[in-house]
């Protein structure tokens, strides 16, 4: 799987073009300031992006043991969030671009944090399954990658499982809700998919997909 191929330096390019230099990031996570790194050629280098910090912020206390996974970690908001706040689960945060996954597995060692797995998608065992999936997905990459994207990761949730999507309502929230309920319920008749909204925050949504059977 790939996240694109529209040139070298965009976030969803494997190895980012500009060099690598990393800077100093603070920010917020799970309620304390924390000291952290970034670089360019990522996303959302200088901080944690507005649609992020709405799924921080809104969606529900993710599994506390199990399986938990970030889909397009970039420098590691989503999955140390997660981490931090589920010490006893194991995160698996997943992204194309090399530069990301170092910057997470990195960041997560600043932390302290023994207990994230940042990986490309291809090292993600295809048998995983997931307790708590949250994403603010690469939407740029465009409509057909991004369908790839998530019908690779969704059908993963475990029994009882639910996935937060954040994503802006002018990129096409409410089309991929409809579009989710029917590809998943087509796809995999017996696993009991439901898709809703979950919440709605100024120009985002966060989008809830469930797994209601083995």
């Amino acid at each position: 799987m790939t996240m694109g191929t529209q040139g070298a330096d965009h976030y969803f390019s494997s190895q980012p073009s500009t060099p690598m230099k990393r800077r100093p990031l603070r920010v917020v996570l799970a309620g304390e300031e924390r000291n952290l790194h970034t670089a360019g050629g990522i996303f959302s280098p200088d901080g944690v992006d507005k649609g992020t910090i709405i799924l921080l912020n809104e969606a529900p206390p993710p599994a506390t043991t199990g399986n938990l996974l970030d889909i397009g970690c970039g420098w590691g908001p989503i999955a140390l969030t997660l981490a931090l706040r589920s010490p006893a689960a194991t995160v698996y945060a997943v992204d194309v671009n090399e530069r990301s996954i170092e910057l997470t597995q990195d960041n997560a060692k600043e932390l302290g944090l023994d207990n994230v797995k940042a990986s490309t998608p291809e090292a993600v065992p295809a048998d995983q399954r997931f307790d708590t999936i949250w994403s603010n997905p690469p939407i740029r990459v465009g409509k057909a990658e991004l369908h790839s994207i998530l019908l690779m990761w969704l059908p993963r949730l475990a029994h009882n499982g639910a996935a937060y999507l954040v994503v802006q309502k002018n990129l096409g929230s409410d089309s991929l809700q409809r579009w989710l309920s029917a590809e998943l319920t087509e796809q995999f008749p017996d696993a009991g998919f439901t898709v809703a909204r979950d919440s709605t925050n100024k120009a985002f949504r966060i989008l809830k997909v469930t797994r209601t059977k083995p």
